[in-house]
């Protein structure tokens, strides 16, 4: 993978970005997708937010490969302190990490009380933390995605202002991946199904089938088996 041929996790972010957008990238990691976005001329201008000096370089070795200069920056801040408002910054892209990582990263942004026209998450873990974050803070969700890069799965939640009133499965499952069941959303959640079936496995067989935690797991099996039937 490398700025000119995104992975499949990155071409399913890059495709929710708007044309003409000016993005930032937070822990972009070799700044492949903004760089992307530029050659393609899909973007106007982009920041590469990096918490690390070594990340960082990575950026700056992309910005001097491709000759990005003048167009894409690399900027040394934690999470949405890579920002300035007179960036004119109108969509926020966070990929890559997990979901509280993701939500504290957010949280730590609602201090300078400004929302962006579009935020495209992408988080490895814990999807229902971000959707309840979004829900939580006058964000609407307006569109999901999910692809699968070898033996994982990336789901991506783009949002934008509004208000919303999620329902718990929707949080847990996303409003419009359960709309579709796609086949990779489908297969995401029997590989879960199968790894609990493992622990309730685990359980029975030491004797703890009558625990509050045998309960929750069994619980949480049924739920996702009636969700994708």
């Amino acid at each position: 993978m490398d700025s000119i041929h995104l992975s499949p996790r990155l071409e399913a972010v890059a495709k929710h970005v708007p044309q003409g957008a000016i993005i930032a990238d937070i822990g972009s990691d070799h700044a492949y997708l903004p760089a992307h976005l530029i050659l393609n001329n899909h973007v106007q201008h982009a920041i590469a937010g990096e918490v690390a000096q070594g990340p960082f370089e990575n950026v700056q070795h992309e910005i001097n490969k491709r000759h990005l200069n003048g167009k894409l920056e690399a900027r040394l801040a934690n999470g949405l302190a890579a920002i300035d408002i007179a960036d004119k910054v109108d969509t926020v892209v966070i990929a890559g990490m997990g979901g509280i990582l993701i939500q504290d990263i957010l949280s730590a942004g609602q201090s300078k009380k400004h929302q962006y026209n579009t935020l495209i998450l992408q988080p490895n873990t814990d999807e229902n933390v971000v959707r309840s974050w979004l829900n939580n803070n006058h964000y609407l969700i307006i569109a999901e995605d999910i692809v699968q890069e070898g033996s994982h799965f990336y789901e991506v939640i783009v949002a934008t202002p509004g208000e919303s009133k999620l329902s718990e499965r929707e949080i847990d499952f996303g409003p419009y991946l359960l709309q579709s069941k796609s086949l990779i959303f489908v297969a995401k959640w029997q590989k879960e199904c199968d790894r609990i079936k493992v622990i309730l496995a685990h359980l029975e067989n030491s004797g703890n089938q009558d625990t509050p935690t045998y309960t929750k797991w069994q619980t949480t099996y049924d739920r996702i088996k009636e969700m994708i039937s």
